[in-house]
């Protein structure tokens, strides 16, 4: 009763706004599309859509529909191109979705040896999932979830691969540099900058400010780190970092690490799968090839 092409349908003229849009999308004439809908529609019971001058609005029977498509049509696309890759003798498509900015130049060190040791098996980097990974694991939109900061939920399963610290960047003339760690209230006069993330998710503020009742001079937000380190070194601004990084970039732009009070913020970087793919080999591969060296200091 129910097929796939019904699913399809529901999702599409979601998407399109309309029976003739989608229709085009999907190869169909508009004649086919609708007596496919209609006929389902009396073969449930139930109006899938009401019609509302020339729009059309999904009744509760529609909207549980498009629900139902949102969440299997992946699963049926992943799980045709998988069975393409085996009939072909690939291995397949490793997707990861990134959910912190910082942690794409970890990546980097991490799929360079990966693609050595597996050649047939190709990765894709979804940066569009930062912020936002857990519902694109649980979509099938991606393959493996790398994030600071996991959600366990069922059916997900959580990895730390990779300790650092976070640490305030300052310039290296700037009165704090000579400091062996900061507190709180020394940043009320200071520029922050951060990526452009909720407050609430940046590790400076909810382990270290908030806590503490305090807030920046101003908070400013910059999408790249070789921006961030440029502002942070010409003094206009101070920025929270892994020390790894800061590391990294010593030789390039004129910035030091000082600890975010006196024990510092310990942190992690977690890979998320779902539980149900854990066993996949080249993606428990990727996992065992992430605990390896640590980014070079």
């Amino acid at each position: 009763m129910l097929e796939r092409t019904h699913l399809s349908i529901v999702q599409e003229v979601e998407k399109q706004g309309s029976l003739t849009a989608a229709a085009g999308v999907l190869h169909l004439t508009q004649s086919a599309l609708s007596h496919s809908m209609k006929k389902l529609e009396q073969q449930l019971g139930t109006d899938i859509w009401l019609r509302e001058g020339r729009s059309l609005r999904l009744t509760q029977a529609g909207q549980y529909l498009l629900a139902v498509a949102n969440r299997v049509l992946p699963q049926l696309d992943l799980a045709e191109e998988r069975l393409r890759q085996f009939a072909q003798g690939e291995r397949g498509t490793l997707r990861i979705g990134m959910e912190c900015h910082p942690c794409y130049q970890w990546l980097l060190k991490v799929v360079s040896p990966y693609l050595a040791a597996w050649p047939d098996v190709d990765v894709d980097v979804k940066q569009k999932f930062q912020f936002g990974g857990i519902g694109a694991l649980f979509g099938y939109e991606i393959d493996l979830l790398v994030t600071p900061d996991p959600l366990y939920k069922p059916g997900l399963r959580f990895e730390p691969v990779f300790d650092y610290e976070q640490v305030l960047v300052v310039a290296r003339d700037h009165p704090l540099a000579r400091a062996a760690y900061v507190k709180p209230q020394q940043l009320t006069q200071e520029v922050l900058v951060t990526y452009p993330v909720e407050t609430d998710r940046l590790d400076i503020y909810n382990q270290f400010l908030m806590p503490a009742g305090i807030s920046p001079k101003r908070h400013k937000t910059i999408e790249t780190t070789d921006i961030m380190l440029q502002m942070v070194a010409s003094g206009r601004g101070v920025a929270a970092l892994p020390r790894w990084l800061v590391e990294e970039y010593a030789d390039k732009v004129d910035v030091v690490p000082v600890r975010l009070g006196a024990r510092g913020i310990a942190k992690q970087i977690f890979l998320g799968a779902r539980e149900s793919d854990t066993d996949i080999d080249y993606l428990r591969a990727f996992v065992e090839i992430a605990r390896g060296p640590a980014p070079a200091r």
